[in-house]
């Protein structure tokens, strides 16, 4: 995975989320106890941290720094945040070289960076769909792509299924309801 899933996956995120600016995201967005206002301002969180690891390349934590959405931001203005959060990343990812290596709870590459970049917009646009009662799957390729390099042990069966399961927000025929879980982004030399 690269930069362009990056691209792919916000632009799809932006085609489902844009049209619904008007609507009320303070809203419990899915199952999660944030908004959909406070989940759309973490995805732009998340993509900013794996953007600045990229950058730096610290090798034993994460850099000590946060993204702050004003609390009176609409819709709207979070979701252009998380577009120059998205664009970072992209960036990051297109600079960085396939031997480059970032922490992420260990030695983390480019790949697996844009995996979690694209799992985090997958996921929370998921989520955020969820709580404004709009019915949205995530493109399957994506997250076959995701769920490839982040959980290697998942089962096999729908893309999306499977990755709403391995991440606790769908139903496997087969497998019970997963409570917890961790994705494998770090993997050694």
């Amino acid at each position: 995975m690269d930069h362009r899933d990056v691209d792919a996956a916000w632009a799809e995120s932006l085609r489902v989320l844009g049209p619904l600016t008007g609507e009320d995201w303070t809203v419990r967005a899915g199952s999660l106890t944030w908004t959909c206002a406070e989940t759309a301002a973490h995805i732009g969180h998340d993509l900013l941290a794996y953007a600045g690891q990229l950058a730096a390349r610290p090798a034993e934590a994460y850099l000590p720094m946060d993204l702050s959405v004003h609390p009176t931001a609409t819709p709207a203005e979070v979701l252009q945040v998380v577009t120059a959060c998205a664009g970072l990343l992209g960036h990051a990812l297109a600079a960085a070289g396939p031997g480059v290596r970032a922490w992420h709870w260990g030695p983390c590459d480019p790949e697996g960076f844009a995996a979690m970049g694209v799992a985090e917009i997958l996921l929370h646009t998921h989520d955020i769909t969820r709580g404004l009662s709009v019915d949205w799957r995530p493109p399957p390729v994506l997250c076959a792509a995701v769920t490839g390099r982040l959980f290697p042990d998942a089962p096999h069966g729908d893309p999306v299924d499977v990755l709403l399961w391995c991440t606790g927000r769908g139903e496997l025929d087969g497998f019970p309801h997963r409570e917890s879980w961790t994705w494998e982004a770090a993997r050694a030399d």
